[in-house]
């Protein structure tokens, strides 16, 4: 039913979650889940089920109207500046939203977590110990225990994103487990190149290793590039109401001057490390990137946290419109 939840979390995108609406949001949701239900036993797939059970609800905006008295779902005038009464009360409501949809983890989720992440430290530790040969053990072992390392990060992954959370909608299994996969391949891959270094191993093992990184970075991009958002409304909703001000987005002139800032400072490091390079020698020429690098973020830090208008007395610079 996950796609009934994303669907009506969409259409209250924007609503005060009050105690009235959170109660009719719930009702909507299970009359939803109920109607999804009886569409599947007649022969509906489940995601058409449950967009067809939505379809048939109509405009859910014009429930929430038709229920509350006017100025409830929303504020009389959204568009101004919120005052301190206003930030504490919005402050208030958000946390009484968590508390209402806290969801606890279940126990089996838990141990089963608990035990996989011993398997696969154990399995590290005996790869390398193995690997280093503190213990006498053969190279298949070694090999063996990656897989189970490897296989024991797929499923704690796998396992962690089909449940769901407080703030987050549980992702559907097939994806789970594409996460899960991708996961475990990556790490195999880090794995079997640590091994194949410092064991006297053929160095087609270094192409396995490729070849399991490759799969397993192309899974996760293409998992990554088609994920949709697995919050909750209300999460978004406090996310949208307690987050800073991105300047980058906010100023694009910032973001000019600091991608500028970027190129010079990198520009420079480079031709400074390739000086010092051919000049004294390159066991200490990469030092310079370490150099370039608190440069960098220190200008991140200064232009992306610029101080407001209050901490500058009042003499804060304002953007030409």
């Amino acid at each position: 039913m996950s796609t009934v939840h994303r669907l009506l979390d969409d259409a209250f995108a924007g609503v005060d979650l009050t105690p009235e609406v959170q109660d009719l949001k719930e009702e909507i949701r299970a009359n939803l889940e109920a109607r999804a239900l009886e569409l599947q036993a007649a022969g509906v797939a489940p995601d058409t089920a449950s967009r067809q059970a939505f379809d048939e609800l109509g405009d859910v905006r014009s429930l929430v109207a038709d229920t509350l008295s006017d100025g409830t779902a929303h504020g009389p005038d959204d568009s101004g500046p919120a005052t301190p009464r206003a930030a504490t009360t919005a402050a208030q409501r958000h946390a009484d939203a968590a508390r209402r949809n806290k969801v606890r983890p279940r126990p089996g989720f838990v141990v089963g977590v608990v035990l996989a992440s011993l398997v696969g430290v154990g399995a590290l530790v005996v790869a390398a110990l193995g690997a280093v040969e503190a213990i006498d053990v053969a190279d298949p072992v070694v090999l063996a225990a990656l897989v189970v390392a490897a296989l024991a990060v797929g499923w704690i992954v796998g396992d962690s994103l089909v449940q769901e959370t407080t703030t987050n909608h549980p992702l559907p299994r097939a994806r789970a487990a594409g996460y899960g996969a991708g996961s475990g391949l990556v790490v195999g891959a880090v794995g079997v190149a640590a091994v194949t270094a410092l064991l006297p191993l053929a160095a087609a093992w270094y192409a396995v290793a490729a070849l399991l990184l490759v799969g397993g970075v192309c899974a996760l991009s293409a998992l990554g590039a088609t994920q949709t958002n697995r919050k909750k409304a209300w999460a978004r909703d406090a996310e949208r109401a307690a987050a800073a001000g991105n300047r980058f987005e906010q100023d694009p002139a910032a973001a000019a001057r600091f991608g500028i800032y970027t190129v010079v400072i990198w520009t420079f490091a480079s031709l400074v490390f390739l000086a010092i390079g051919f000049a004294g020698g390159w066991a200490w020429a990469w030092l310079t990137f370490v150099g370039a690098s608190a440069v960098w973020f220190l200008v991140l830090a200064r232009m992306l946290f610029a101080p407001g208008h209050d901490e500058r007395g009042g003499s804060a610079a304002r953007t030409p419109s």
